[in-house]
Parts: C-alpha cells; structure tokens; sequence
C-alpha cells in the first residue's frame, strides 16, 4: 500500500508505480469517485482524441494555408540550403 503526503495546498503526487499500474502519464487524466466508506475510486480516464484534432494547430491566425506539396518544397528548399 502506497502511502501519499498532502501539501499546504491540498494537493497528492502519486508514485510511480501507481501511475504505471494506472497506466497513466504526464498529461492523461485520472476520475475520482467517492466511495460511500469515506474511500475514493482511482480510474484512468481514456484517451478520446483524434488525430484530426492536430490538423491546423501550428497555423497562425490569419496566415495561408499551404498544400502538402508547397510543405515539401519548402523543405527540400531548407534542407538544400536555399532558405
């Protein structure tokens, strides 16, 4: 059993081994469910992203949007030297 210390600001970090037996990492989610015995439920919230929630995410607002074949050049360009 894992022993966890409470900060001034009421805040747990779980050990390591618990975060692998979670399966969990930095940036995942966990729920916490009160037990009716004054316990909690610890549960991993599954992943529900998409890859499409990546497209546009580096586009500056207001800024073109390139092809994938304009994307290419650009960098056959940079690695070549000529940008």
């Amino acid at each position: 059993m894992a022993m966890l210390k409470i900060t001034a600001k009421g805040q747990v970090t779980l050990r390591r081994e618990l975060l692998k037996h979670l399966g969990v990492g930095p940036g995942d989610t966990v729920s916490v469910e009160p037990l009716p015995d004054g316990g909690v439920a610890l549960r991993p919230v599954p992943r529900s992203g998409h890859i499409s929630d990546v497209f546009g995410m580096f586009r500056a607002e207001g800024g073109p949007c390139l092809s994938i074949e304009e994307m290419n050049r650009i960098a056959a360009e940079g690695w070549a030297g000529k940008r």
